[in-house]
C-alpha cells in the first residue's frame, strides 16, 4: 500500500490554507470550508479533465493527423467527444486558469457558466456544497478573483497526487477548518494507518465473485477507498487487479452535504461506476417526505460481505436536536436487541451493521460478513443490566458474533486523545473461534508523531499493524502464549445483577437494631414499603402535637398490620377527649369519621422508629455456565457479605460487560521506602542549591 509523504502533502495543505487565511474578515471561521474544499474538487475534476483531453488530442490526431493544421476543428471534436465519453465533462471552453485571466468585469458570469457546464454528476456534487451560494459571497466580498488566482494551476490531479493523498489533504484541512469554528474534526475522518489496520485485520480476500464493502458514517471516502486500494495493492498481476475492479463494490451513507460531496468527488475521479454512496442518516428509516434522509441501503438484498467503519463518538440522537421518534421506528426490527442511551448513538450503528450480514448457509457454510468498527469505551460498559447497551452486548455475545477486541494506543486520533477500540465480529467464525473472544492489548504498540497533529501525538507503524495481525491470526492457537493476548468465552463476560437484602451487624457482630427518626412523609403508602422491606415488628415512638398539647404515642407494626387502623386507634386513644368534644354534635357516623380523619391528618408529628438494620444492596456475580444459579448465588452472597442474608432476587436476565483494563491490570508493587526517602533528600538537596545561587546574585 502507498505510503504517505506527509511533509510534501503537509507543504501543499498550508499553501491551500494560505487562501482560507485570505477569507478573514470576510467570512465567518466556519464558512472558511464552504469556499475552499468546493474549489480544491473543481481544481482536482478540471485536472483529469486536462488530462483526458490531452490523451484524446492525441488519439484522435493518430488516426487523423490533418487535423493538427485545423485546430479550431481539433477543439471542436475533443469536445464532443468529451461530452459523449468521458466519464465526466464540462460544456464550456473555460477553465480556471483562462477564468483568471480574462475581463475581471465578466468574471461572475463566465465562471458561473463554467460551474454550471459541467456534466451533472459534478453538478450535483457542487449543488451539495451549496456552491453557487457561496460565489454569490465570494463576489460581494470581492475575493473570487483572488481564490481563482489561488488555484488557476495548482497541481491536484490524480498524476500528482493518487486518491489515498488526496484524502489525507481533504482530511487535513477538515480537521483545521473544524479548530477554526469549534467542532469536533472526529466526525470527519480516521488516521489512515488505524483504517489499514482494520482492512487487514478484515482478511478480505482476492475476489473471486462480486464482495460488498459497506461504511454506514463513510465521511469522505477514506474507509471505503482504502479497503479497495489495499485489495488492489495486494493483486499479483493484472488479471487480480481487474478482478478487484470487476467484483469490489463500494456502499456508504454519509449525513455531513460536505464530505459526501467529497466523497462523490472522489468516486467519480476514480471512474467507480459500480460505487453505491448516499446523502442521509443510516440509523432511521428512509422518508422520502421526511425532514432528512434515511438510510437508502436497507432493502431485502442490501447485505455485505464486509463492513467497517468510525461511527462518531458519543453522538446524540435523542432530545429536540435528534432523530429519536424516527431511531424508534426500527426497534421492532432493526434494534429490537435495545436501544442505548439517547445520548451515545454508538450501538446503533454497530446494529446497523449487523442487520446488513448476509446469512450463513447451513448447508455449505458459505456466506456470511465480517466487521471491523472502531468505538471509545463507552460501549464496552455503559449500560447496567438489562439495560439497552448491556441487552445489546448480550445479543451479540450469545449470537456468538464478537470476535476480538483491539484496545490501540490513546492519542491516535485528532480530535482526542482517549484510548480506542477495533471490534472485529462476524457471523461466519470458524471452529477454532467459536464461543470465544480474543482481546488484545496493542496500548504500547505506537511510535511519537515527528509533528503533532491536533490530538494526534502517536501513530501505528508497520511494525505495530504487522505484531497486531500476528497476535490476531494466531493467538487462536491452544499453544499460543503472550501476555498481551487472552481469550475468553463468551459466557465470561455475562454477570447476574442480584438484589439482596441483608442483616447488619453491631461492634460484637450480631444483627443490630437501629432507633432513629423517621425523616419520611408519615403515610400509608411509605408504611407499607416499609412493612413490606422489613417484614417484621417496627416500633413507633411519635411526639403528637395538636395546638398547645404535646402527647407521646407509642405503637407497634407488625408486617400485615393496617397502618391506619393501627395509627387511627393509637391516635383515638391518646386524643380520645379531643376527639368526643369535636365530634359530640355530629351524629352522622361517615361525618363523624371525616372529622376524625382531618384531625390525625393535621396533628404535627415527630417520628422515631426502631427495626432491624436491614441493608439493601446490588451484587453483581459472574455467570457460570456450569453451575445452578439457586446454588452458587446464595454461595456467593454468603461468601462475599458474611452478614445473614433475608432475602436475594436475582435479575430476570444476564447483563454482560468487557473491562479490558481489568483484564490486562498488571500489578506494580510501590516503590521502597528508602528509594522514595533516598530521592526527597535529592531533590532537597538541589532546592538548596538552587536557593543558594539565587542569594549568591
Amino acid at each position: 500500500m502507498l505510503s504517505l509523504n506527509k511533509p510534501k502533502l503537509d507543504n501543499l495543505a498550508n499553501e491551500i490554507w494560505k487562501s482560507a487565511e485570505r477569507l478573514r474578515g470576510k467570512f465567518k471561521a466556519y464558512e472558511y470550508q464552504n469556499v475552499i474544499l468546493p474549489i480544491i474538487v473543481i481544481r482536482r475534476l478540471e485536472c483529469v479533465l486536462i488530462q483526458w483531453r490531452k490523451k484524446m488530442r492525441e488519439e484522435v490526431l493518430a488516426k487523423r493527423p490533418e487535423l493538427e493544421a485545423k485546430p479550431i476543428e481539433l477543439d471542436r471534436l475533443v469536445k464532443k467527444l468529451e461530452i459523449t465519453q468521458a466519464h465526466f465533462s464540462n460544456g464550456t471552453d473555460h477553465t480556471l486558469e483562462s477564468l483568471a485571466e480574462e475581463d475581471p468585469m465578466l468574471l461572475e458570469d463566465n465562471f458561473r457558466a463554467y460551474l454550471n457546464g459541467f456534466s451533472r454528476n459534478v453538478r450535483d456534487i457542487l449543488d451539495h456544497f451549496n456552491y453557487h451560494a457561496t460565489v454569490t459571497q465570494l463576489v460581494k466580498n470581492n475575493r473570487l478573483a483572488p481564490i481563482l488566482n489561488q488555484y488557476r494551476s495548482l497541481t491536484l490531479g490524480p498524476d500528482q497526487l493518487s486518491n489515498l493523498e488526496m484524502g489525507y489533504i481533504y482530511e487535513e484541512l477538515l480537521r483545521r477548518f473544524s479548530e477554526q469554528s469549534g467542532e469536533e474534526a472526529g466526525e470527519h475522518f480516521t488516521p489512515r494507518e488505524v483504517i489499514r489496520l482494520m482492512v487487514e485485520l478484515l482478511d478480505i480476500p482476492t475476489p473471486t465473485r462480486h464482495t460488498a464493502i459497506y461504511d454506514p458514517a463513510c465521511g469522505t471516502g477514506g474507509m471505503l477507498s482504502v479497503a479497495k486500494e489495499h485489495l488492489l495493492d495486494r493483486a499479483q498481476g493484472d488479471a487480480e487487479r481487474q478482478q478487484v475492479e470487476s467484483y469490489v463494490t463500494l456502499h456508504g451513507q454519509e449525513l455531513s452535504p460536505t464530505n459526501y460531496a467529497i466523497c462523490r468527488a472522489d468516486l467519480l475521479i476514480k471512474e467507480d461506476k459500480e460505487a453505491r454512496v448516499f446523502l442521509g442518516n443510516s440509523l432511521i428509516p428512509h422518508n422520502p417526505s421526511g425532514k432528512e434522509p434515511g438510510d437508502q441501503l436497507a432493502g431485502p438484498h442490501d447485505r455485505f460481505d464486509f463492513m467497517l467503519s468510525n461511527p462518531p463518538f458519543g453522538v446524540t440522537w435523542g432530545g429536540k436536536d435528534g432523530y429519536e421518534d424516527e431511531a424508534r421506528r426500527y426497534a421492532a426490527t432493526r434494534y429490537r436487541a435495545g436501544m442505548p442511551r439517547t445520548n451515545d448513538g454508538a450501538l446503533l450503528f454497530l446494529q446497523t451493521m449487523l442487520a446488513k450480514m448476509k446469512p450463513v448457509d447451513a448447508g455449505s457454510g458459505q456466506g456470511g460478513s465480517r466487521i471491523a468498527i472502531i468505538f471509545n469505551g463507552s460501549p464496552l460498559s455503559n449500560g447496567d443490566c438489562g439495560q439497552g447497551e448491556s441487552e445489546i452486548r448480550r445479543w451479540i455475545l450469545e449470537n456468538d458474533w464478537l470476535d476480538a477486541i483491539v484496545m490501540l494506543p490513546d492519542q491516535l486520533f485528532y480530535n482526542t486523545g482517549i484510548y480506542t477500540y477495533v471490534w472485529l465480529l462476524r457471523n461466519e467464525k470458524p471452529e477454532s473461534h467459536r464461543g470465544r473472544v480474543m482481546l488484545i492489548d496493542a496500548r504500547q504498540q505506537f511510535d511519537k508523531e515527528p509533528k503533532a497533529f491536533g490530538n494526534k501525538r502517536n501513530r501505528i507503524a508497520d511494525a505495530h499493524r504487522q505484531w497486531i495481525e500476528t497476535r490476531y491470526r494466531d493467538g487462536w492457537a491452544e499453544r499460543f502464549e503472550d501476555d498481551d493476548v487472552k481469550l475468553y468465552h463468551t459466557t465470561d463476560f455475562a454477570y447476574h445483577k442480584v438484589g439482596v437484602v441483608f442483616w447488619q451487624t453491631d461492634a460484637e457482630d450480631r444483627p443490630a437494631i437501629v432507633t432513629e427518626p423517621y425523616e419520611k412523609a408519615f403515610t400509608a403508602a411509605n408504611m407499607a414499603r416499609e412493612q413490606a422491606f422489613y417484614d417484621s415488628a417496627l416500633q413507633f415512638a411519635v411526639q403528637a402535637r395538636r395546638g398547645d398539647r404535646t402527647v407521646e404515642i407509642r405503637f407497634s407494626l407488625n408486617p400485615d398490620d393496617s397502618f391506619a387502623t393501627v395509627w387511627g386507634d393509637a391516635v383515638r386513644k391518646a386524643f380520645a377527649a379531643e376527639l368526643a368534644e369535636l365530634t359530640k354534635d355530629i351524629a352522622e357516623t361517615r361525618e363523624r369519621n371525616k372529622a376524625t380523619k382531618a384531625f390525625i391528618d393535621g396533628l404535627a408529628l415527630q417520628v422515631t422508629w426502631t427495626h432491624r438494620h436491614y441493608v439493601a444492596d446490588d451484587e453483581y456475580i459472574p455467570f457460570d455456565p456450569a453451575g445452578e444459579p439457586a446454588e452458587y448465588i446464595p454461595a456467593f452472597l454468603e461468601r462475599e457479605i458474611a452478614k445473614p442474608i433475608i432475602r436475594w432476587q436475582d435479575s430476570p436476565q444476564l447483563g454482560y460487560e468487557i473491562l479490558p483494563n481489568k483484564y490486562f491490570y498488571r500489578y506494580q508493587p510501590p516503590r521502597p521506602a528508602s528509594e522514595l526517602l533516598a530521592e526527597f533528600w535529592a531533590l532537597e538537596k538541589e532546592a538548596e542549591g538552587m536557593l543558594q545561587r539565587v542569594g549568591g546574585k
